[in-house]
C-alpha cells in the first residue's frame, strides 16, 4: 500500500511540475506580447503531440503564409496527375503584374518563357514571389480548389478566397484569406509528417522552405545559426492610418536532438513598427526553442 501511495505522490508531483513548466512558456509568451499594440496569436506543436496556443479565437488575416497552402494543392496535384516537377508552364508578359512584389518579374521583364513548375514554386514559396503564387493559383484553377484540398485534410479555421492580384485592389479583401495559428500549425504537421505529399514532393517542398530568404528577422533570427528551419513569412504593406494587418511567419524547426516542432506567429492589426513587429516573432521563437532545449522531456499544458 504504501508502494502505491508513493508511486502515486509521484506523478502528482510530476504532473504538477510538467504544468508550471508549460504554464512558464506561456507566460513568457504573454511577457512578450503584454502592451503591444496588435493582435498575436501562436501556435506549438512539439513532435505531433504536445500543443500549446496563445490568442487563438481569432481570423488572422494570412498574406504569404497561404502560398504553403497553395504549394501543397499544387504538388499533390501533380503527384496525382503524373506530372514530374520539370513540367512546364508558359509565363506571359500580361501574367507579370507592375507593382507588386515578384523576383520572377525582375528576372524575366518581358515574359514570354517557359518555366518549370519546380522553378515557379521556387520563385513563390522561397521568395514569395506573388505573381507565382497566381500563375500556380490559374494552373490549379483558383483559390476555392486550395480552400477545398485543404479542408479535404479535416481542416477547418481558415479561408483560401483571394489572389495576390485582388489583395492588392483594396485593403479589406486581405481580411479574406485567414487562419487561426493552430489551424496554421496543424496544416504543417501534416506536411511535415509525410503524409500528404509522396517523397520527392515533400522533400522538394521542404528543401525549398529551407531555402527561405524573405523574412530571416522572424522565426529564424529567434534560432542558433545552425538549427534547421523549414518556413514561409507573410507580410501585408500599412494602410494610411499606419495599421499594419499581418506580419506572420510559420515553420518547422528541427532540435539538435532530432524532435520536431511547428510554430505559428501571426501579428493582425498592429501600430507597431515593422522592427517591433518582427521583434515580437522572433522573441518568440527564441522563447520557445530555449524552453524545448532547456525541458527536453516536458509535456506542454
Amino acid at each position: 500500500m504504501i508502494r502505491i501511495l508513493l508511486f502515486l505522490s509521484i506523478l502528482v508531483i510530476a504532473f504538477i511540475n510538467t504544468f508550471s513548466q508549460g504554464n512558464r512558456l506561456r507566460e513568457d509568451i504573454n511577457r512578450i506580447i503584454k502592451d503591444k499594440h496588435a493582435t498575436v496569436g501562436v501556435a506549438l506543436i512539439v513532435d505531433g503531440k504536445d500543443t500549446l496556443s496563445v490568442n487563438n479565437n481569432f481570423h488572422y488575416p494570412t498574406q504569404s503564409v497561404y502560398k504553403f497552402y497553395l504549394a501543397l494543392a499544387v504538388l499533390d496535384y501533380m503527384d496525382k496527375n503524373d506530372l514530374s516537377l520539370d513540367h512546364k508552364l508558359f509565363i506571359k508578359k500580361s501574367d507579370l503584374l507592375p507593382n507588386t512584389h515578384s523576383p520572377l518579374r525582375d528576372d524575366y521583364p518581358q515574359g514570354e518563357v517557359y518555366m518549370s513548375i519546380a522553378d515557379i514554386l521556387k520563385y513563390t514559396i522561397s521568395k514569395s514571389d506573388n505573381n507565382g503564387c497566381d500563375i500556380l493559383f490559374r494552373f490549379l484553377g483558383g483559390p476555392s480548389v486550395v480552400d477545398q484540398y485543404i479542408r479535404s485534410m479535416g481542416i477547418a479555421d481558415f479561408s483560401i478566397a483571394k489572389t495576390e492580384e485582388e489583395m492588392h485592389t483594396t485593403w479589406d479583401i486581405q481580411y479574406l484569406n485567414w487562419s487561426t495559428p493552430y489551424t496554421a500549425a496543424l496544416v504543417l504537421e501534416k506536411f511535415r509528417t509525410g503524409n500528404i505529399l509522396s517523397g520527392s514532393f515533400h522533400d522538394f517542398l521542404w528543401n525549398t522552405m529551407v531555402d527561405t530568404t524573405t523574412g530571416l528577422g522572424k522565426i529564424k533570427a529567434g534560432l542558433p545559426k545552425d538549427v534547421c528551419l523549414a518556413h514561409k513569412t507573410g507580410a501585408s504593406f500599412r494602410n494610411a492610418d499606419g495599421l499594419n494587418a499581418a506580419e506572420n511567419d510559420m515553420g518547422i524547426v528541427r532540435l539538435p536532438d532530432g524532435r520536431y516542432y511547428s510554430l505559428v506567429v501571426f501579428v493582425a492589426d498592429s501600430m507597431e513598427n515593422q522592427k517591433t513587429n518582427t521583434g515580437i516573432i522572433a522573441d518568440i521563437s527564441k522563447a520557445v526553442y530555449e524552453y524545448l532545449t532547456g525541458k527536453v522531456n516536458q509535456t506542454i499544458k
